[in-house]
């Protein structure tokens, strides 16, 4: 599958270690940086996917993606990234991916874009099951460059994720440029997706970061053994 990936907001938070592996698919651990596990939310506008190499498809290739994340590695080393929710707007592109044991939710979600008033960009989602939703917004420092900086790379430089699939483990691939990062100030929060998912916050969260975009391709699957 070919995608875009734009108007990309991070938010990260350090856990304990022991938080996430509660979460993690057999044969892989928290991938941990600086002595920690991390969390993730993740809001971006997912933009013309389509199947393979052809076109885009209509309506349902272009829509907003809110996910909860938390980072995996392999024995061997591979990093991979294991999503413990990830909402969309897209009825059916929900029901194909938790066929495929990706953990989609239908949600209502609205991408709040920087003007000329505001200069911040952000995501706002709400469940229309039980209610959960969540509300963020950052403003770029575009002279702030964060790209070479060695905890956000550890967590935007993942080219693949970690899955169950029908009682196994699957990796599916995927490969994109460097994503173009820049440092953020958080001007709008108030979540409980995260909560949602099982893991608890206490603090700001310790990295937050804006991108442009990235033009991603996912691969074919494998198998753990």
């Amino acid at each position: 599958m070919d995608q875009r990936w734009m108007d990309a907001v991070f938010l990260h938070w350090r856990i304990p270690e022991a938080a996430a592996a509660r979460f993690m698919p057999p044969g892989v651990v928290p991938d941990e940086f600086d002595g920690s596990a991390w969390v993730g939310l993740i809001g971006f506008r997912m933009q013309g996917a389509g199947l393979g190499t052809g076109p885009p498809v209509p309506y349902f290739g272009t829509f907003n993606e809110i996910n909860v994340r938390l980072y995996s590695r392999e024995p061997d080393g591979t990093r991979g990234v294991v999503f413990l929710s990830l909402d969309a707007s897209r009825l059916a592109v929900v029901l194909a991916a938790r066929a495929a044991g990706i953990p989609y939710v239908w949600s209502r979600s609205r991408f709040r874009a920087a003007h000329e008033g505001s200069p911040s960009t952000g995501y706002s989602v709400r469940r229309f099951r039980h209610g959960a939703r969540s509300d963020f917004a950052v403003e770029p420092a575009f002279d702030d460059v964060a790209t070479a900086d060695p905890l956000s790379v550890h967590l935007t430089a993942r080219f693949g994720l970690h899955t169950r699939f029908h009682g196994r483990t699957l990796y599916v691939p995927n490969t994109h440029a460097p994503w173009p990062l820049y440092r953020a100030r958080l001007t709008v929060f108030e979540d409980n997706l995260v909560a949602a998912a099982g893991i608890t916050l206490s603090s700001a969260p310790e990295s937050v970061l804006f991108s442009p975009g990235v033009r991603t391709q996912f691969g074919r699957p494998r198998m753990l053994t």
